[in-house]
Order: C-alpha cells, then structure tokens, then sequence
C-alpha cells in the first residue's frame, strides 16, 4: 500500500538519518579494540570523589544467570572500593521486563542506573527528559573511551542519554552433539536446512533443526529479506519492502515448519519456558539450533553444557545461511547503560557506569555477559588479560564482519516487540497457528509498523 511506503515518523526524519549515519560509522569501532585511552578512566572516576556520607543507588537489568552472577560481583567489588556507596540490585528475565521498566521510567521511579535497549532513548526519553546528560557527569564518567559515532546514537535532543556497552547482531548457533547423532551436516543455504529438517523428522519426530520464538523470527524474516533483496528493512523511517516481498517471507517462515526445520509456536508454548535458553528440549538437544544474539552464546552453551540428563554437548557457532545473493542480517548497539533523570546522586551513577566499562576491575569480573565492550578500554583488557568467552569473541567477530546493515530503533518498539501483546508476537503467532493467511500476515505486519510511526 502506497501510504505506508511513505510512513510520516514520530521521530523527525533528521533524528532517523543520524542515527543510520553514526551507525554505520561506529560498526567498526565498537567492539573492534581500538586502543585504550589509557589511564584516563582511572583518573575520571577518581577526580569526582563520591559525596561525604551513605549513598544509596539502585541498579537494574535483565539478562540470563550467567550476567546476574557477574554484574552482582562486580557491584559488589564496586562497593568495596567506594565503601559509601550501597547499591541495591534489581533484576530478571526479558519477559515482561520492558513493560514493568517503562512505568517505572514515566512515573518516575526509576532505578539510577538502568540497563537499556538502545531503542528505549527515542521510546522513553525521545526529546531527552528521562534519562540523565551523561556529559554533565564527563569527571566520574570516562567518554573518551567511546568511538564518537556509537556515542551520538546515544543522544536526544542534543545530550546524552546513555553509554552504548556492546554492538551486537544475530547468527546460527548449532547443537553439533545433536547433529552428530541425527547424521546430519550443519546448515549453510537454504537447502541443507530443508534437508536438516527431513533428515531429524526421520530420526525422531520431536527433534528439530532449529527453534525460533515469535521475536526470533520477526528478526529472521528481516536476515532472510535483506539476504533475498539486499535492502535494508527500514531506512530513514521508511519501509523499503513491498507487501508482496513481505508475503513471500511469511510463506517462507511456513514452508519452514511444514518442512520440519522449526517447530510450531504452539509446541513452543507448551515446552512451557520463557526463553530458549531454559527450554528443556534446547537443554536435551531435541532443538539442535537457534538464532540468537551474539552475546547471548553464554546462556546457550551453559545450558546445554550443563545439562543434567545429556551433559557435555558441543555448541558450536555456524556460517550464515544463505538464501540470495547478499549478506543479510544487520547489526545494533545491543544495549546501553542509563542514569534516570529523577537519580538523587546522578554522579555516584555515572561512577558505578565508569566502573563497569572502563575499570579494570569491573571489566576483568563482567568479562563479556554482555558482549563485547565498545569501551576501548575494556577491549584492551579483555585482550590483555586473556578475559572473555572464546565464543562470544568469535561470535562477535563474525556479525560484524558479515551483517553490514544498520537496524531502525524502531524496530524495537514495545508496540511491535512486547510479548504477548506486540505485532511481532501476534503476526507470527497466528501465522504459525494457521489462523491468518501470509498475506495477512504482511498486511497486519505493514499496518503495525505503520502505526508505529505515525500519531
């Protein structure tokens, strides 16, 4: 429909281009370990002593067991150094995270220090109220340890909103125990994992190749779109797919389960588990592969390391699959770490920031829960001191080395990524269920976005 080609923004369109413009410039310095600015993230926190007296800071974030057991040794150690400073932590799964975090942003209450979705700075703080000036705080709180590029993304209205932690995007990761015992080779265009999908249906009707929940797949139609059609999925605010590209991507995502490469969302649902990573047939093995952020690699292999009734299975990261001519997927600050505008110590904040990313120390315990830092400094350390999970470097390594496009904050819209309420989680499950046609789909998609963008 022509009207959504042209979709009017709730973001003024020069807000989209810089955003896309910094983007493509901070790819390769996020996370790439550009040299560290040595000394000088030491020298900011300590040249801004914390106030006299107790201070009392709340910190939240989500994230898997792995990250929570980290971040909270890290606060720990944190607290130590600045024995005044007491920092009470709040954290969960992703699941209804944003929904409780956003009442808390817009009443008011929120945490001093937050863990944020890089789209929550145009969702929440959009024309910069929500959220401290990070660059009030440039004493405790090292920004030269940040590529420019990366930082600018950060901003509303003119301040900085937050610091970016990692660059992030998705990929394969196979369960090579499983496909060892099925006889089957990994995946690397779309016909050996149609023919992945046979071969596990052949050898246990519960086994699957690949497991992907509703958001999953919204972000696999986009790896597939941009692979078949080699565009981006919205650029400077607009949609750059026809309703008839989308459709085929929807029918794509159905020949998909009729082949037996994925399972439906109904029999995900009824494994009864929030995540994949706590899904007990991911754990076994019967679900051999998902499609996951890089940082996310850890949860994933501990979990079926770990398991209890198959320990000892090998995750292993798989090529992008191919399905045209061009590289598709694309690439985002994964996340970003804030100071609520309503904080009573917004300084002791910034510092507890500092400590994490750019502290030898914070950065030596949080390793690479979440990813590998954009901090210059915290790269050199984990390259110095040998720090950091060897897959998740790999993993990084190898997104950013492929996936060349940028995402739209948009695209992480509550309106569009809430589960169970967003676009993304009805399409796809009523799709998946049979009770809309891929051309609906496409349409109810369209419409979503549309909606999204405009008043």
């Amino acid at each position: 429909m022509e009207g959504r080609k042209r979709m009017k923004k709730r973001m003024k369109k020069a807000v989209s281009l810089a955003l896309a413009a910094a983007m493509v410039l901070s790819l390769a310095a996020c996370g790439n370990g550009g040299g560290s600015k040595e000394g000088t993230s030491q020298a900011a926190a300590e040249s801004g002593a914390a106030s006299d007296g107790e201070v009392n800071l709340k910190f939240c974030w989500w994230g898997g067991d792995s990250r929570h057991e980290a971040t909270e040794k890290a606060v720990e150690a944190f607290m130590v150094k600045y024995p005044n400073i007491k920092v009470e932590c709040e954290y969960g799964a992703w699941t209804g995270w944003e929904e409780k975090q956003s009442l808390a942003i817009q009443g008011g209450n929120a945490a001093d220090v937050m863990q944020i979705n890089w789209n929550w700075i145009t969702s929440y703080s959009g024309n910069g109220t929500n959220f401290a000036n990070l660059e009030d705080y440039s004493e405790v709180l090292d920004l030269a340890q940040f590529d420019q590029g990366s930082l600018e993304q950060c901003k509303a209205d003119g301040k900085l909103m937050a610091v970016p932690v990692a660059m992030t995007g998705r990929l394969f990761y196979w369960n090579k125990t499983t496909f060892d015992e099925v006889g089957c080779d990994i995946p690397v265009d779309e016909a050996s994992l149609l023919e992945a999908g046979a071969k596990f249906k052949a050898f246990n009707e519960g086994y699957y190749p690949l497991a992907m929940m509703e958001y999953d797949r919204a972000v696999f139609m986009v790896y597939y779109l941009e692979s078949v059609y080699g565009k981006p999925w919205v650029e400077n605010g607009e949609l750059q797919y026809t309703a008839e590209e989308i459709q085929s991507a929807m029918d794509f995502m159905t020949k998909l389960e009729e082949a037996h490469v994925i399972p439906t969302i109904a029999t995900l649902q009824g494994d009864m588990a929030d995540s994949l990573d706590k899904n007990a047939k991911v754990i076994n093995g019967r679900y051999a592969g998902v499609f996951e952020w890089d940082s996310a690699v850890t949860k994933v292999q501990k979990a079926i390391v770990e398991s209890t009734d198959k320990p000892g299975q090998e995750l292993v990261i798989g090529d992008f699959i191919k399905f045209g001519d061009y590289n598709g997927g694309f690439t985002k600050i994964s996340m970003a770490l804030a100071v609520s505008a309503n904080s009573a110590h917004p300084k002791e904040a910034a510092m507890l920031i500092n400590y994490l990313l750019n502290d030898e120390e914070g950065i030596e315990i949080c390793g690479t829960e979440r990813g590998i830092p954009c901090s210059a400094q915290g790269m050199a350390v984990l390259k110095d001191k040998g720090i950091g999970d060897a897959l998740v470097m790999e993993a990084n390594e190898k997104v950013l080395g492929y996936s060349k496009f940028p995402l739209d904050p948009m695209f992480e819209h509550n309106d569009l990524k809430a589960n169970p309420d967003g676009v993304y989680y009805k399409v796809f499950g009523k799709l998946s269920a049979g009770d809309i046609s891929s051309a609906k789909a496409a349409e109810d998609l369209m419409k979503g976005i549309d909606d999204c963008y405009n008043y």
